[in-house]
């Protein structure tokens, strides 16, 4: 047995003091007062806390008394401007309203992320918002028992509220102008290939449904081949690709920048037919505008995300509620 399967949790101490989680919960992290629980219990409960080393090994935020101003973000990657842009102005909105962010990026990886808003936590963060998470009901469950509050970003969860771009509309749009332009300029009216992303991701979810939905409008029928939703990194879209050689006019949904990145390494090394390729990308970077064969970008609203998100903290009336917020697309 690993060192962090045998730490102490609430539900220990609540079975050693004779009390529900809840209780323990309220006395933890210092609402046992608007509880009306006991002093006497209250009491017995902190003692049985030190004596387990309750305090060293949970985020010693639930032993607070006064607020930290700390909001916390989990963001899972920094090489992408869409994440950095996020993590930037995360920072620079928190300070204005008075609160000291702490970011920490994990990856894309599930038990970072966890490991990530448990220390988040113990630093007496008072909000952590979540970015782009694997698991995030996981970890909004842990800041619920912990008095925390979460709101996720840009992927959404059942347990929390959560800010997230508008997906499937800016995808159907995004999807309609390859569409056009590959019909203008190749003369040519086939089915679109999608690149990049998971399919259990709700996102790449999304954005395929609004894909077919464009491609259905125009009578198209897309073959599952042309679905190559592998993975997000620039090298599984680079391999997806590396044995298709265009023998005629080819278009692609490519399914962010970091995809983006391997899809540019693929055309730049075709042999032939390599103006015959049109894409365009959900996500943006300015640079794109340069990219031969790239018609169009979806920039996601940075601004207006984290300023819904920023309204959230602290408003008890925020629920599990789902905030969409429209895309930008940016024709080249």
């Amino acid at each position: 047995m690993d060192k962090e399967s045998k730490r102490t949790t609430i539900y220990d101490i609540a079975k050693l003091a004779n009390v529900s989680p809840s209780a323990v919960s309220s006395v933890l992290n210092g609402t046992w007062e608007k509880r009306r629980i006991s002093q006497k219990l209250f009491e017995r409960i902190m003692k049985i806390a030190e004596e387990q080393d309750y305090s060293v090994n949970v985020p010693a935020s639930l032993l607070r008394r006064e607020r930290s101003n700390i909001v916390g973000m989990i963001v899972p990657k920094y090489d992408n401007r869409y994440f950095g842009e996020i993590a930037e102005q995360f920072e620079a909105m928190a300070r204005a309203r008075g609160f000291f962010p702490v970011v920490t990026c994990t990856q894309r990886d599930p038990d970072l992320e966890f490991q990530a808003a448990k220390e988040l936590i113990s630093y007496q963060a008072e909000c952590l918002i979540s970015t782009g998470t694997t698991d995030p009901d996981r970890i909004s469950a842990f800041c619920t028992t912990s008095g925390v509050q979460s709101i996720n970003l840009d992927l959404p969860g059942k347990n929390a509220p959560s800010v997230i771009s508008d997906n499937h509309a800016a995808a159907l749009e995004l999807t309609q102008l390859i569409l056009d332009r590959c019909a203008q300029d190749l003369d040519w009216n086939g089915p679109l290939r999608f690149v990049g992303g998971r399919p259990s991701d709700h996102n790449t979810a999304a954005r395929l449904a609004g894909f077919m939905a464009a491609h259905r409008d125009r009578g198209i029928s897309v073959p599952k081949t042309h679905i190559m939703s592998t993975g997000y990194s620039a090298e599984s879209a680079a391999k997806v690709l590396e044995n298709c050689v265009p023998e005629g006019p080819t278009g692609l949904f490519v399914n962010s920048t970091i995809s983006l990145e391997g899809i540019v390494r693929w055309h730049s090394k075709l042999e032939r037919n390599s103006k015959l390729v049109r894409y365009g990308c959900f996500d943006w970077d300015p640079f794109g505008s340069f990219l031969p064969g790239n018609v169009g970008m979806v920039e996601q609203d940075v601004t207006t995300m984290l300023t819904k998100a920023f309204g959230l903290i602290g408003n008890p009336n925020s629920a599990n509620q789902q905030i969409l917020v429209p895309c930008k697309l940016r024709v080249f």
